[in-house]
């Protein structure tokens, strides 16, 4: 990492740089403020060390015309005592984070060390969204938790290619949101996509409807009319619950997959087509298999990448995240703000959700309908479970408040942070709270 000390203190500037020097770090010194501009503009920094109060140009300066000419480097302010209304100024305006003179050798090592850190995952943040188009559906995945973060670059990395997924996880979790995500993503995005569920028709008319039929293939069928695979064709096409595929189907799903062909009822050709098959289910296929209802060979074809979504009960730090998204879709619809009380969001966090997303989404949208106002409280949702994550309501154990209330705090710090890229202290404004108090916070609950 190279860095660039700004420093009209010669003495200071010589045993900074002899310091970071040591601790493995390429830098270089510039005690005119003009002269170190000059120098961070044309040269390849990717840390700049600069100084509050400096003759000629002071350190908000330096700032404000650093960024103005695109300047990219992150950059750390040096304040003496008595200066730090200057360097959280220049904070608000685009600094990392601020020195406070006289420091310790290991206070700079590991400010410095943060930045490093913070310069190398952004990245390869920038690097994964520009390959994997993870940016393409931010409106589509909402979430904080590591677990969904992995189900999305998952779906990112196999989105690109033509193989089958199966998109598994209880009902309710967003498994055609996944698909959609998929084939957003994908080099077919700009074709269309399709999704049927094969649960819901009836299996006389499933073939028809996934295949096509000629005229005059059976009674009632007065004209040629393309099947979803037809329809679909250059796009993606989602069998929803696939596990109560027809079996009579199988054989004819397999094939298609096979051969990249399909055949309209009545017709006697086939037709090649071209079109990325995604699956998903709720119920478990290994057992479907066991249990003869379903193929093996379809299944292994369908199972090529399987992604899992697990269900909001495992991953309850994503509900602020979705509440505050499924409150603005109904703001929206309803023409007036809608929002959550904290009592509410604290037993919102830790109720069950048996139905999942599905069920938090449709949960806001009744409390939103039949509250009084905009400010939705505890007691305009009908939890019935009393908003316990124990599946008995509690019954077995206390209802720990302890827990629920850090539950909440670590979302509200994650999205702080967030929000800040990465800087405490202006997270820590974000919150409402000192910075000491944040530093407590980010301590007692690791996970933040």
């Amino acid at each position: 990492m190279r860095l660039l000390i700004v420093d009209d203190d010669a003495g200071f500037r010589q045993s900074l740089a002899l310091l970071l020097g040591e601790s493995g770090y390429g830098v270089e010194a510039e005690g005119d403020p003009e002269r170190a501009l000059a120098r961070a503009l044309k040269e390849e920094f990717e840390l700049i060390l600069c100084d509050v109060k400096m003759p000629g140009m002071d350190g908000l300066g330096f700032l404000r015309r650093y960024r103005a000419e695109n300047g990219n480097a992150l950059i750390i302010m040096m304040s003496a005592y008595g200066d730090e209304d200057a360097a959280l100024a220049a904070m608000r305006e685009g600094a990392y984070d601020y020195l406070q003179k006289p420091f310790k050798p290991d206070e700079v090592i590991l400010t410095v060390r943060k930045a490093e850190e913070r310069e190398r995952l952004r990245r390869e943040v920038d690097a994964l969204r520009s390959s994997l188009g993870i940016g393409a559906v931010g409106d589509l995945v909402v979430s904080q938790s590591r677990a969904m973060r992995d189900v999305v670059e998952l779906a990112a990395r196999v989105a690109r290619h033509n193989t089958t997924v199966l998109i598994t996880g209880e009902s309710g979790t967003g498994k055609e949101v996944i698909a959609r995500a998929i084939h957003r993503m994908s080099p077919r995005s700009e074709r269309s996509f399709t999704g049927i569920n094969c649960a819901a028709i009836p299996e006389q008319l499933l073939e028809s409807e996934l295949f096509g039929h000629t005229k005059g293939a059976f009674t009632g069928a007065t004209s040629d009319h393309p099947g979803l695979f037809e329809l679909a064709n250059g796009g993606t096409l989602l069998l929803d619950e696939i596990a109560d595929l027809p079996q009579a189907l199988q054989a004819k799903l397999l094939r298609v997959l096979e051969e990249g062909e399909i055949r309209r009822l009545g017709a006697r050709e086939a037709k090649k087509i071209d079109v990325r098959v995604l699956a998903a289910t709720g119920r478990p296929m290994e057992q479907a298999v066991e249990r003869g209802e379903f193929r093996s060979d379809l299944y292994y074809r369908l199972n090529v990448v399987r992604l899992h979504i697990p269900p909001l009960r495992e991953r309850p730090e994503d509900i602020p995240e979705l509440l505050t998204h499924f409150a603005r879709q109904v703001a929206q619809r309803l023409g007036h703000p809608v929002s959550v009380t904290p009592a509410a969001l604290v037993a919102l966090t830790n109720h069950s959700w048996p139905g999942n997303v599905r069920e938090l989404r449709n949960a806001v949208e009744r409390a939103a309908v039949l509250s009084a106002g905009g400010l939705l409280d505890s007691k305009d949702f009908a939890l019935a479970n009393g908003g316990s994550n124990d599946p008995n309501g509690g019954a077995n154990g206390v209802l720990d408040l302890k827990t629920q209330v850090e539950a909440v705090e670590r979302a509200a710090i994650q999205r702080a942070l967030q929000a800040a890229n990465g800087n405490r202290r202006q997270a820590a404004n974000l919150l409402g709270i000192s910075l000491r108090t944040l530093f407590y916070k980010l301590r007692r609950l690791p996970a933040a």
